[in-house]
């Protein structure tokens, strides 16, 4: 025994154990036994006493398999002394530390195995003395798991159906198909294909095939499954849609459809009365698949004939079935029958019989049989209409023979066809059954036809097939009988004998089954038996036999005499299907003999006894389940084993063998009688003890254990604490209790505390439950941290401390209302608040912000407050409440809010918006006419919700409407009452009248207009009464219209007297006349004359008395056509005409006639309307949306301002908006404007003529700014390793709301941004994903309608512990040895630095003077868009021209000229005398008028000059009083005082001050004298400063542009551009004008009102060029002092010659004069008398001119009181003679002009244009 005892023995004795159920008896004992020695043995090894030796394998494995999941231990155990180490490989891998792997004392220990721990293990063994290496296999098996797919199965009738089943855990497994519990076998539509039949095919399914399909999978003991539901749907066929029954004619084409559906798709098939349909030419048949998924078929017959009548039918055939429908196509034609086939029929069945008929139409349709009319008993039915005959159970003797079916074609017209009706019978066989046979017995059945016609055929069959003749069966037919014998049955007999006769009729059958018996014996004969107790055991009997035989178990108690008693089954005792009995838990009683017995009823009953002995394994009697320890303390365990001897107690340790090698542990062992005790000693216990021991009783046939739970105590492990809920004034704590010390928890303290505090000053809860694991911490304040721990006690003692939790409890709504809520209102819409946060112990949290709720204030009212949120950004805040109602009394409160919650509210504050004017006109506003001068008005008051204030009256304004179109005078008059009567109005006048209310903010809406006319009074006397006699008995009277019509006049009445007032007689004449004849009167008589004019009120006032004497005939002489010029002319009627009126023509205008009797005079005030002047635009007042403008009228032009027309546009736009505004106006608010935007502003008058000139456009900007960031605000609110939180509170948005925001931020280093952009801002933003430990760059920008703000930031993102990283530090090391290399590189850089400023500054230079040219090439198109807008709405057609040019209202554009001259410190003192002579011989519009020789003098006066008084009249227009030809221009000066008193006189027309003097020393004399003054102030020291002449008008408003602040100007007339040329010209030839810069600016304005505008600015004067124009109009040039690095170029440049009155110097309409102009005389500008000089003119080659007219001349007084009227002051211009004119020549005949002989600039260096508005 020894030497074949092996470590292997062991351990195929330990698997033998495992596996005892599976070997014989016999093998089990004899594995037991050598397993029972070798334990021995191996004990007996460990425990001998060590030596010196090489490592030897004790213990190991070849190969082991485990389930996945499961836990597996790989044995290797050692033996060798010193102890050897151990190490394991995989695969030849060294084993690598896993959780899962775990080394113990006995092997390799590994949970949770998986697949991928497959694989060859090998644990090698080594110590000083040697190695060893122990090699097994490890198989992990996945468990067994079958999936079929598809999942979902969907299929119809007759389809085909696959399933696929996949296993996973094995290879060889045993695979098997179910449907609805029932085995699936391979059939005619089923297969099962797969190496494993994994694949399950089944075709044609059927109805019944539905339900539930199950995949089952069997290895070994394992098993798996997967099911599946497949549904069927009826797929069988279905007739949708189908033609139907009808009529028609030969040669009509037929088209029949059937739409069937059906899956899987069916076939269609037609037939024509049961023939199938032959395709040729005219039948053709298709279909087609519809998108449902149906079939629709087509028969088209193209050309019918008769031939195709009859019953048509469609059949839908699939395999799920068929479905057909018919239908009959009748034909017109004659009627006949198609030929009919004999009719074979089955006895006992139905026959149809059908009598085909073609044609139609047809009477009737019959059926014959031996000439009896069908039918004649209850088995026959006739069809007449479809020509059927149905014989039901047909009978042979009865049905058989010849039937005839007769057809009425016509009432007496009949055709017939016949068929002949064979019947045959069916076989049918006399049943048979088999009786009982035994096995060796002898068979005999015979199968009897016992009727049908002959001949008949018998056959057999077994189970469906064909008898084999290897069964031995014999079968003989005689005539109608068939037999079968059998001479030996056995078992291969059995089964289902079917006998099947067949005929010409039909086959039938008839089955019956064969059952052989086998009386029963024994395949497995019971034998003797050992069962070990408490382990199952099977008694092995089997038998056979036919029927199955009963198998019957008895048992007898004892080793004694047999006495069997039945064994009751329980659950212990089974008895198994093949008839072994189980005892699953043997006992000690169940040790006995047992009988098998078998019996089926067939033979003799059989039977075997045997003889089960029980074995007593080892088994644990007495051991403690659970024992208790003090840690450190000794502990003593012990169990009692008992069993069959010898018994082995060894001792574990959940799974690890405690061997005497382990410290602290000691077993001892003794026998007491029977029974064997063992004991544990454990000197000292620690906590890791505590466990689950075992103490394990080993012998031959069986082991045992007991489990003793031991715990060792101790005090508790801290819990761990966490928090389950934090809120505002608690804190909910949850713990997990860690080691309890084996001792139950008794208790818990909780200790928490503020984080500023001490341990000392804790708050302690105590002897918290053990029963609770969470508590709750109550009555802390919101927003505030806390320190919190625990404790955890038991019987032992008290724990540790528990981990500290920090926490911070949750705000909570704010227990403050905000501090020092006040109200302000700041307008009638608008409320500013202002309040400060809640105190900061009742903020309960960081205050996020604030809800405003207002509502309307009414003491008993109970309104709902409307809320608006708004962020926090500080302690003190401010918010505007906008749209309000005006004047509303508002109650409003103030809530503080954080992320809890909406604290209190303040106490509600009342305040009141502030008046406004009443938002609506009063309403029902009625005239009405009282009397020729009252008119009577009333209206009805405002509602108060729109009267916005307390009423202060009401306005009525109202004006005439003249009717020549003119408005008369607009007035108003204010009331407190709804009704008001105008009075002292005129008399039958048409009235405009409008009314308003206004409160104490100002007047509200006005009222639409409406009309209403004074009644009619009597009219006035008639006007210019004159008389005179035409001879000795006739007077002739004339007379004007009344001044006052007061109506409408009806005729007029001469009444003649003498003496006055006896009137003699009246003369009526006609409203239209204004002479009368009265004749028949005498001679040498006086007579009194008057008229009277009459209205349907009467007659009116008399005319003054004339008194007229009759002469004697005479002459009165014709006054002759005189010609004044191109435009004017007098009639011989004596009417004055002028043609092409213009502005000048206006003035009082004398008519004389005389002849030899005396003479008559009337004198004519005519008036010339022009456009109105530009009225002056100023603003008001501005807020963030709305921008309100105020202006004062121009001069009206001579017409009535009829209203106003507002232009605006955003800056730099050129889309400009209009807006009509009354002529009552004076002032307009333009709203919804954008805020924080510069806008710009025009205003332009409008007559009766047209439109006037523009205004000068001005420029404001609505309330609001750029948005700002708060320096007071942090802009990182938290910044951590990947991830900024931006603090966005800080941006104010500057009064205007956040259109934008865009954000961009890269790291350091990098050139690609990360770009976000939001359309709103928002508190706070968040980026994402940063990179750790990095510095990034960050810019921002955010925009508002005012503009755009930016802001950089940089910041560094934290390192993964939350330290910070060091800043960005730029260093530079250098190398001593280098510095020297260095030093021509730090040169260099200098050189190339100085040269990159230099370019740099040179290219700011380019910039700033673009940005100069680009601002002024933005006022062009301000201007230009502006004219085009204006052109495009006042343009007038050449006929609308024409017509206005024949009317004394004509639209005259008055052109002016404006001079800027710039101080210059420098400048020289000049004389006061200094006159420049300016001659424009061209003063009409075209060449071809004749034009007057204006002279004008350009006076430049000294400041410090007394002078003469100066008279402002810029409304005068140039020509004023054409009567005199020539006009003279002079200087008037004045003393300091009246020259500011001269500021008090008429406004100017434009906000430039023009010192005109208008000359009119006499009433009746038409001599005009207009000057020009131009002032230069007088040099003053260096520093001092620069005082403005009081002769400019200063305007700084004129332009946005401050630089022209500085810049003063007067005005200068004139009617052409040559006329402004030459003042150009004459005013760089100015000894002041020497060095100044000229700059131009070209404005045209055509005689059509529409306006073109263009700028030219030169710097110097080069050159002038600009683009023609169209029509003539006005240009200004400014001059000021030239750049000191310009003086000496401007001092040599050539003098131009002075041009003598009649000069003709051709220039086009344009200017076209950009030259520099320089005087070489030297104190020639002091020369008086060359001041009075006229020069002589000069005769032009390339142009003539028109004559000029001689003067009318003047009384000498006229002219010496016009020299006289400021004496001494300025000697004017006489005319000279040709001597003068001569001197003259010669005194400037050194200049030399720049213009040639047509005016043209010599030379060819003009300078670039540039645009500039002035």
């Amino acid at each position: 025994m020894k030497t074949d005892c092996t470590t292997t023995d062991v351990s195929q004795g330990i698997d033998t154990l495992e596996k005892h159920d599976k070997a014989t008896v016999q093998d089990f004992l004899y594995q037991m036994k050598k397993y029972f020695f070798c334990t021995i043995i191996f004990l007996i090894w460990s425990y001998k006493d060590p030596a010196n030796s090489a490592p030897s394998i004790l213990d190991g494995f070849d190969h082991r398999k485990a389930m996945a999941g499961q836990r597996v231990e790989l044995p290797c155990k050692a033996s060798g002394h010193p102890t050897p180490k151990y190490r394991w490989l995989k695969d030849n891998v060294p084993w690598e530390p896993d959780s899962r792997f775990r080394q113990t004392v006995t092997g390799l220990l590994i949970e949770n195995t998986r697949p991928s721990d497959s694989g060859n293990y090998v644990c090698e063994v080594w110590n000083n003395y040697g190695t060893a290496e122990m090699i097994g296999r490890l198989y992990v098996k996945q468990p067994l798991k079958a999936t079929i797919s598809p999942r979902k199965v969907k299929s119809s009738v007759g389809s085909q159906v696959s399933l696929s089943c996949s296993v996973t855990g094995t290879e060889d497994q045993e695979l098997s198909w179910y449907r609805n519990g029932e085995i699936i076998n391979p059939g005619n539509n089923v297969r099962i294909t797969g190496i494993n039949r994994e694949n399950l095919i089944m075709d044609g399914m059927a109805k019944s095939d539905g339900g539930a399909y199950q995949c089952f999978v069997r290895k070994d003991k394992m098993s798996a499954q997967d099911y599946v539901q497949v549904i069927l749907e009826d797929g069988t066929p279905k007739i949708i849609s189908a033609f139907s029954e009808k009529v028609v004619s030969p040669g009509e084409p037929v088209s029949l459809m059937c739409n069937v559906k059906g899956t899987p798709l069916p076939t269609i098939t037609w037939t024509l009365d049961e023939d199938p349909i032959v395709k040729d030419g005219s039948h053709r048949i298709s279909q087609i698949i519809t998108s449902e998924g149906n079939v629709v078929s087509y028969l088209n017959i193209s050309n019918t004939q008769v031939r195709d009548g009859g019953v048509y039918r469609c059949t839908a055939n699939n395999s799920a079935g068929v479905v057909l429908y018919q239908a009959r196509i009748n034909v017109r034609g004659p009627a006949s029958i198609r030929p009919m086939k004999n009719i074979t029929a089955i006895a006992g069945r139905d026959t149809y019989i059908h009598c085909r008929v073609i044609g139609y139409p047809y009477y009737s349709i019959k059926w014959y049989k031996n000439s009896n009319l069908l039918p004649f008993n209850h088995r026959q039915v006739a069809f007449e209409n479809n020509g059927t005959l149905k014989l039901s159970d047909v009978q042979k003797e009865v049905d058989e023979g010849e039937y005839t079916c007769n057809v009425l074609v016509q009432p007496q017209l009949s055709t017939s066809q016949s068929v002949h009706v064979t019947v045959k019978v069916p076989p049918f066989i006399q049943p048979f059954e088999f009786p009982r046979f035994s096995i060796g017995q002898r068979v005999f059945i015979p199968c009897v036809v016992v009727s049908g016609d002959l001949p008949i055929t018998i056959t057999w069959q077994k189970d469906g097939r064909p008898i084999p003749a290897s069964l031995g069966v014999t079968i003989d037919n005689i005539d109608f009988t068939s037999s079968l014998r059998i001479s030996n049955l056995s078992l291969m007999h059995n089964g289902n004998y079917t006998c099947i006769a067949r005929n010409d009729a039909a086959a039938v059958e008839h089955q019956s089954q064969l059952i052989v018996r086998v009386p029963p014996r024994f395949v497995v004969q019971p034998s003797d038996q050992d069962g070990i107790y408490g382990k199952a055991v099977i008694l092995n009997c089997s038998a056979e036999g036919y029927p199955v035989p009963t198998i019957v178990w008895k048992y007898s108690k004892g080793a004694g005499v047999p006495q069997f008693q039945p064994i009751a089954l329980n659950g212990r005792i089974q008895l198994l299907t093949n008839g072994s009995l189980l005892i699953k838990h043997v006992l000690e009683e169940d040790s006995g003999y047992y009988l098998c017995k078998v019996s089926n009823d067939v033979g003799a009953d059989v039977s075997k006894s045997m003889y089960l002995t029980v074995k007593i394994p080892a088994m644990i009697t007495s051991y403690p389940n659970t024992t208790l320890a003090t840690q450190g303390q000794k502990k003593e365990m012990s169990c009692t084993a008992h069993g069959e001897k010898p018994i082995i107690v060894r001792w574990e340790k959940e799974d690890r063998i405690i061997n005497p090698e382990m410290s602290r542990y000691l077993v001892s062992t003794k026998e007491v009688g029977d029974e064997v005790i063992s004991t544990l000693q454990i000197l000292p216990t620690v906590r890791e003890d505590s466990g689950f021991f075992s103490c394990h009783a080993i012998n031959s046939y069986g082991e045992d254990r007991g489990i003793i739970q031991l715990t060792v105590q101790e005090p508790p492990d801290p819990p761990e604490i966490e928090i389950r809920e934090v809120r505002a004034r608690s804190i909910a704590l949850r713990w997990t209790m860690g080691f309890d010390g084996n001792s139950p928890i008794t208790g818990y303290d909780i200790e928490c505390k503020n984080k500023s505090d001490s341990w000392d000053s804790v708050q302690r809860t105590k002897d918290v439950s053990p029963q609770l694991n969470q508590a709750t911490i109550i009555d802390l304040h919101p927003s505030s941290t806390y320190n919190i721990r625990m404790y955890a006690k038991n019987r032992i003692g008290k724990s540790e401390a528990s981990n500290e939790l920090t926490i911070t409890t949750d705000e909570a709504a704010p227990d403050g209302p905000p501090q020092d809520v006040q109200l302000e209102p700041i307008s009638s819409q608008s409320i500013r608040v202002t309040w400060k946060a809640p105190k900061k112990h009742l903020q309960n949290g960081i205050i996020r912000g604030y809800q405003i709720g207002y509502r309307e204030y009414s003491a008993g009212g109970n309104f709902q407050f409307n809320i608006i949120s708004i962020d926090t950004t500080g302690d003190s805040e401010v918010y505007t409440l906008n749209n309000l109602k005006k004047f509303t009394q508002y109650g409003m409160v103030v809530q503080a809010c954080n992320r809890a919650g909406i604290g209190p509210s303040s106490q509600e504050i009342i305040t009141t918006t502030l008046e406004d004017v009443p938002s609506c006109p009063p309403g029902n506003v009625q005239a009405t006419a009282t009397s020729p001068e009252t008119i009577s008005i009333s209206w009805s008051t405002l509602a108060k919700e729109t009267l916005n204030g307390i009423l202060q009256g009401f306005r009525v304004i109202y004006w005439a409407n003249l009717l020549d179109g003119e408005l008369g005078e607009i007035r108003n008059v204010t009331t407190t009452q709804p009704s008001l009567e105008l009075d002292g109005l005129e008399k039958y006048t048409n009235y405009s009248i409008q009314v308003l209310a206004f409160t104490r903010a100002g007047d509200g809406v006005r009222s639409e207009q409406i009309f209403t006319r004074t009644k009619e009074d009597v009219p006035g006397p008639p006007a210019g009464v004159k008389a005179a006699a035409s001879s000795a008995s006739t007077v002739f009277v004339s007379w004007l219209p009344p001044l006052k019509l007061n109506g409408i006049i009806r005729k007029y009445t001469v009444f003649c007297s003498h003496p006055y007032p006896t009137v003699i007689s009246e003369f009526e004449a006609s409203p239209d006349s204004f002479s009368y004849r009265i004749p028949n009167l005498s001679r040498n008589r006086q007579y009194s004359v008057w008229v009277v004019a009459v209205t349907a009120a009467g007659r009116g006032n008399s005319s003054e008395i004339i008194t007229v004497e009759p002469l004697a005939k005479g002459s009165n002489g014709t006054p002759s056509l005189v010609m004044i010029d191109g435009r004017r002319s007098i009639f011989s009627n004596g009417s004055f005409v002028i043609r092409t009126v213009k502005a000048e023509d206006s003035g009082y205008y004398s008519c004389v006639a005389s002849n030899n009797w005396g003479s008559d005079e009337i004198i004519l005030n005519l008036q010339v309307q022009v456009p109105p002047d530009q009225p002056r635009l100023t603003v008001s007042k501005t807020t963030s949306s709305s921008i309100t403008l105020s202006w004062i009228p121009g001069d009206n032009g001579g017409s009535s301002i009829r209203g106003y027309i507002l232009q605006y546009s955003e800056d730099n736009s050129e889309q400009w908006g209009s807006f009509p505004i009354s002529p009552s106006e004076r002032s307009y608010r333009l709203e919804t404007l954008k805020c924080g935007t510069w806008y710009k502003f025009t205003l332009t008058a409008q007559n009766g003529v047209g439109p006037g000139r523009i205004s000068e456009i001005i420029e404001a900007k609505t309330l609001g700014k750029e948005p700002q960031f708060s320096k007071e605000q942090e802009l990182f609110a938290s910044i951590n390793t990947t991830r900024v939180r931006l603090n966005l509170i800080g941006w104010n948005d500057g009064g205007c709301p956040i259109t934008s925001f865009t954000l961009e931020y890269r790291p350091f280093g990098t050139t690609v941004w990360t770009t976000a952009q939001r359309t709103s801002l928002s508190k706070s933003y968040i980026l994402y994903d940063l990179q750790e430990a990095t510095w990034y760059e960050l810019q921002m920008r955010v925009c508002n309608s005012a503009g755009c703000a930016e802001k950089q930031a940089k910041f560094a993102t934290l390192n993964y512990d939350g330290s910070t990283i060091p800043p960005l530090i730029k260093s530079v090391v250098q190398s001593e040895e280098g510095l020297a290399t260095n030093e021509g590189l730090k040169m260099l850089v200098t050189i190339s630095c100085i040269l990159v400023g230099v370019l740099l500054l040179f290219v700011m230079l380019l910039i700033v003077r673009r940005r100069r040219r680009e601002q002024r090439l933005k006022r062009l198109r301000d201007a230009k868009s502006l004219a085009e807008m204006l052109m495009s709405k006042n343009t007038r057609t050449s006929d609308t021209l024409n017509k206005q040019q024949q009317t004394l209202r004509m639209h005259i554009d008055i052109p002016r000229a404006q001079l800027l001259i710039e101080e210059r410190d420098t400048m020289e003192t000049i004389d006061d005398r200094s006159t420049v002579l300016l001659t424009d011989a061209d003063f009409g519009e075209t060449s071809k008028q004749k034009s007057l020789t204006v002279t004008h003098t350009v006076h430049y006066q000294s400041v410090s000059q007394a002078t003469g008084p100066l008279v402002d009249v810029s409304d005068a227009r140039p020509g004023t009083s054409k009567h005199i030809r020539e006009y003279v221009v002079w200087a008037v000066e004045s003393d300091p005082t009246t020259r500011r008193s001269a500021k008090t006189g008429p406004t100017a027309r434009n906000r430039y001050a023009s010192q005109w003097t208008l000359n009119r020393p006499h009433p009746t004399i038409s001599a005009h004298t207009l000057t020009t003054d131009w002032r230069l102030p007088t040099p003053r020291p260096a520093g001092s400063v620069d005082k403005e002449s009081d002769s400019y008008s200063v305007s700084p408003s004129q332009d946005t542009d401050r630089a022209r602040s500085s810049m003063v100007s007067t005005e200068s007339a004139s009617s052409t551009y040559e006329e402004l040329a030459r003042a150009y010209e004459h005013a760089k030839m100015e000894e002041q004008l020497r060095h100044a810069k000229f700059t131009i600016t070209e404005c045209f304005i055509s005689d059509t009102s529409s306006e073109q505008l263009t700028a030219g600015t030169n710097d110097y004067t080069d050159s002038l060029t600009s683009s023609t124009p169209s029509e003539s109009g006005i240009c200004r040039f400014t001059a000021s002092p030239p750049k000191p690095q310009d003086g000496g170029r401007v001092m040599n440049m050539a003098v131009p010659k002075a041009h003598r009155p009649g000069d003709l110097v051709h220039l086009p309409p344009y200017l076209r004069m950009d030259f520099l102009l320089n005087r070489g005389v030297q104190g020639a500008s002091r020369d008086l008398g060359l001041g009075q000089a006229c020069l002589e003119p000069q005769k032009s080659r390339t142009l003539k001119r028109p004559t000029v007219l001689e003067p009318i001349p003047m009384e000498a007084s006229s002219t010496r009181e016009a020299q006289s009227w400021q004496p001494g002051a300025v000697a004017t211009l006489p005319q000279r003679e040709g001597a003068e004119l001569g001197q003259a020549a010669k005194m400037s005949s050194s200049q030399e002009s720049l213009l040639d002989s047509r005016g043209h600039l010599k030379g060819n260096n003009p300078y670039a244009k540039s645009y500039t508005l002035v």
